[in-house]
């Protein structure tokens, strides 16, 4: 009886509602403390390994974090670095979550894969990437081309400027569907309402938020964040179209075989190339390993080609006499057609020579990571130790030579 009325007491005693709060509270204090002194712990290791290189100052706990802040700024900031601190210098940025990001999205492909597994999946993926797989779909960039200068028809008659990029970017994910997945989307006239493209398009956002906002990088904070609840949703919605399209894929694929039907009916894509490989052992890639590379080149495709688009673009813009040239070189090409086919790419020197130089001065892709797997020297004696992340800016590079 005695043990009983202790038992409520001490029940009563400490989860009072006040008290629980307390306790609460208490147990977020010390997470928070522990992850700060994680962190702190993790920058003089690091500020000890980078000490033969200065770089720009930072706040002490968010690094150099806020002086990025997606206006338009952030090339021109890296290039000054790069004057101020030659050959190389360290950036703070928190915890390294990009890759673990993609991982969640588009699990291990081809961006961040590393290893036996990178070189297994490059080999089967190879094929996808012949010329002879590629001719058949000049058409159908061709025509999803057409979709978007016509809207542009719309917007020049108006004589109002308006963004091209979400066009372009539109654009070369329609023509990815259309080419890799044989998938009719109609993104480009039902983005508002297609609940893939938007899931997409909410993840490249999510993405560069979460790198962006210092408490993101904290996977506890950014799971119970509403952008951790629109970047699990977007997810699932990816990943269920994904499914689906394999699925159907597969169906298509097995009844063919049952009927011996060839694919002359239909051209041979990246998806029908991720199905059927086989590796030395005649072993394919497994549901997971397919899903992960249709995510990877959805996700990265997409995006970077629209990029590179925009600035070719851009300089033929900024430079009208070249753009008058490239515009007759096409449409001597031509030679009256509405459309281009395989076998003009050829006739048109000038115009690849421009496109050439647009992506060696904006770069899709202004920089790459690396994590070094030995000590690297500079000429200086300077050396950058083993297992440290490495970006190489290719842009500054570009820029500044």
């Amino acid at each position: 009886m005695e043990i009983s009325e202790n038992f409520r007491h001490v029940l009563k005693t400490y989860l009072e509602p006040v008290r629980l709060y307390h306790a609460l509270g208490v147990v977020c204090v010390i997470y928070v403390g522990m992850l700060l002194t994680r962190l702190m712990q993790r920058r003089k290791t690091l500020k000890a390994a980078f000490e033969q290189f200065p770089g720009p100052p930072g706040h002490w706990l968010l690094g150099n974090t806020n002086e990025f802040q997606q206006d338009g700024t952030d090339l021109e900031k890296i290039i000054t670095f790069g004057e101020n601190y030659p050959y190389a210098f360290p950036l703070w940025f928190g915890e390294l979550i990009i890759d673990s990001v993609y991982n969640i999205f588009s699990g291990e492909g081809l961006l961040v894969s590393a290893g036996q597994r990178w070189f297994r999946h490059r080999r089967l993926l190879t094929p996808g990437f012949h010329y002879d797989i590629l001719k058949p779909y000049v058409k159908i960039m061709s025509d999803s081309a057409k979709i978007m200068l016509d809207k542009w028809e719309t917007y020049a008659k108006t004589q109002e400027s308006f963004e091209l990029f979400q066009h372009v970017s539109l654009m070369t994910l329609d023509s990815i569907m259309k080419c890799a997945f044989s998938c009719e989307s109609n993104c480009q006239t039902e983005s508002g309402t297609n609940k893939y493209i938007k899931a997409v398009y909410d993840l490249c956002d999510l993405v560069n938020l979460r790198f962006r906002v210092f408490l993101y990088h904290i996977d506890f904070i950014f799971h119970l964040s509403p952008h951790g609840y629109m970047y699990r949703r977007a997810c699932r919605i990816a990943h269920k179209h994904t499914e689906e399209v394999i699925r159907k894929r597969k169906e298509v694929l097995t009844k063919e075989k049952e009927q011996n039907l060839s694919q002359k009916k239909r051209n041979l894509d990246f998806l029908d190339i991720l199905l059927c490989a086989r590796d030395e052992q005649q072993q394919g890639l497994s549901d997971e390993d397919i899903r992960a590379e249709v995510d990877t080149f959805m996700f990265e495709g997409h995006d970077t080609t629209a990029s590179g688009l925009a600035w070719i673009l851009y300089a033929l813009a900024c430079n009208p006499e070249h753009q008058q040239k490239c515009r007759v070189e096409i449409q001597q090409a031509l030679e009256g057609k509405d459309s281009i086919e395989w076998e003009d790419l050829s006739k048109i020197p000038y115009t690849t020579m421009c496109i050439k130089e647009s992506l060696r001065l904006y770069p899709p892709v202004p920089g790459m990571a690396r994590k070094l797997t030995k000590p690297m020297t500079f000429f200086d004696g300077r050396t950058v130790p083993e297992g440290k992340a490495f970006s190489i800016k290719h842009f500054c590079y570009l820029i500044v030579n």
